[in-house]
């Protein structure tokens, strides 16, 4: 175990990985932004005021793309158990997209850090309402979302000019939502009691090492067999943060999605005797509340479900696929998570980003810029004037 919470398995390599040991006392020791958002140390760019005013509201909107909206979304569907209010999230541009609760007031959040991303400029002109309330979150410059914010008399919470949307989740741009959702926002804040525990950090740095051989092998692909269906989000946040962090000059890291154990019946074939430029990532969370088999329905040739949950079952699926990899020698870790709670959620945001900015510099390209994407920006706004 890497925390209480948290059960991890790593690559099976025995690698020199001195250079990572190196790279995080370095990583921990400078003044980054970035860092601090994971610590209670980080100062949010709203006060206990703004939750006061609008925690009356039960249905709230976000509405923003990529880092502006995974994050808080992730958060959302992890721990929905704990959550009374109903978020939807406008996070595309859609247009059979239904209003949520069109007829009653709603609260939304606009959140993009430049103030001019175009799909979040379109999707406010159509979803926001007279009646609504805002709140917009982005950069403290002119911008075209601050002028919309100044010109609607709306509260306008700065957005940090120094974090970029996918590592700004345990900033104000998720942990203003946690905080509307009734979460507690100390507890994701794990950052200290992380870089104290050894076990986590010697497991960061040998898993960033495989990582980086992996790589060296031309094993470009990160799969994810995802067996909790409420971390879907968690890991569309973690497929932006390692793709738009890493995938630079001409190297990177592809990270695919499968839900699991669906996915035994479509991609385990190819996963198992396709190519081997693969690398895999086992993910599962206890549910201490699984629907139980009815036990009076099941024929005798079935006896072996009996008293089974659907937890236990999907746990033993886990377990016989990652055996089936070890014997076919098939490069793979595992998280299995004891707790769906804010302290374990927090644990994995800030393994996922120490994780990815540590092997960005060991690639020697820059973690937090996307510099192809802007072309794509550029080429849409001349067709479109």
């Amino acid at each position: 175990m890497i925390t209480k919470n948290i059960i991890f398995k790593n690559f099976n390599l025995k690698l020199n990985n001195n250079k990572v040991k190196k790279n995080l006392k370095l990583l921990l020791k400078e003044k980054n932004i970035i860092i601090e958002s994971l610590s209670p140390k980080y100062k949010n760019c709203y006060n206990k005021k703004t939750i006061k005013r609008f925690k009356n509201y039960l249905s709230v909107r976000i509405i923003g793309m990529g880092g502006s909206v995974l994050g808080a979304k992730s958060i959302y569907e992890f721990l929905k158990h704990k959550i009374k209010k109903k978020f939807s999230f406008i996070d595309n541009l859609n247009t059979n997209k239904e209003l949520s609760n069109p007829k009653k007031r709603s609260l939304n959040l606009i959140v993009s850090k430049s103030g001019n991303t175009l799909e979040t400029i379109s999707n406010v002109n159509i979803f926001i309402k007279k009646k609504d309330k805002n709140i917009f979150i982005t950069e403290n410059k002119d911008s075209y979302l601050s002028s919309l914010a100044s010109s609607l008399k709306d509260e306008i919470i700065h957005h940090n000019n120094f974090i970029g949307g996918r590592f700004s989740v345990l900033s104000e741009v998720g942990m203003l939502p946690a905080e509307l959702m009734g979460l507690k926002i100390s507890k994701f804040k794990q950052i200290n009691n992380l870089i104290k525990n050894k076990k986590f950090i010697n497991s960061l740095i040998a898993n960033v090492g495989s990582t980086l051989h992996f790589i060296k092998q031309k094993k470009f692909n990160s799969i994810i067999l995802n067996y909790d269906e409420k971390s879907n989000n968690l890991f569309k946040w973690y497929q932006q943060l390692v793709a738009e962090s890493l995938g630079k000059k001409g190297t990177g890291i592809l990270p695919i999605i499968s839900s699991m154990p669906k996915d035994n019946h479509s991609l385990m074939q190819l996963y198992l005797d396709g190519p081997k430029n693969n690398f895999f990532t086992f993910f599962y969370v206890k549910d201490k509340k699984s629907p139980k088999i009815i036990t009076n329905k099941i024929l005798p040739t079935h006896n072996y479900l009996k008293n089974k949950d659907l937890d236990q079952i999907i746990y033993a699926q886990k377990v016989a696929t990652e055996n089936v990899f070890l014997k076919q020698k098939i490069p793979f870790r595992s998280f299995e998570i004891l707790s769906r709670d804010e302290k374990s959620l927090g644990e994995l945001f800030s393994f996922f980003i120490l994780e990815t900015i540590l092997i960005g510099r060991a690639l020697k390209i820059n973690p937090y810029d996307q510099p192809s994407v802007e072309l794509i920006k550029k080429e849409t706004h001349k067709i479109l004037i």
